[in-house]
């Protein structure tokens, strides 16, 4: 049986991505810090792969990796979004909101987490 792979290849690029907002929780601290991403898996694989390796963009968080190791983290979806009829749709803006929605229940702030604080304007 021979298999179809540009048939595999464009039905993987049409199935929608699972999209949404996680947390990256030190288990020692209780720290937080909160991502999201249209492809929520392929985000949490990205971060979990830069604090790895040394390059997270959050400071904070990374020196609290290097310190305390991979095993006292957990990554963990917190909300998914749906996806729309139209194949097309731009959900940037949908997953802002749902970032910050999930960043102003959890004040991940300070002692609470990884984020600083933004000055309103």
């Amino acid at each position: 049986m021979q298999v179809d792979k540009k048939a595999l290849k464009k039905q993987y690029a049409e199935t929608p991505q699972p999209m949404g907002v996680f947390q990256v929780r030190n288990l020692l601290t209780g720290r937080i810090f909160i991502d999201s991403g249209p492809n929520v898996n392929g985000k949490i694989n990205s971060c979990r792969f830069q604090l790895q390796h040394g390059s997270h963009m959050n400071r904070a968080l990374q020196e609290d990796f290097n310190k305390s190791g991979a095993d006292n983290f957990a990554f963990e979806v917190l909300d998914m979004l749906k996806p729309r009829e139209d194949k097309k749709a731009d959900y940037t803006e949908d997953l802002n909101l749902l970032e910050e929605m999930w960043i102003e229940k959890f004040q991940p702030f300070g002692e609470k987490g990884y984020h600083i604080r933004k000055l309103k304007k």
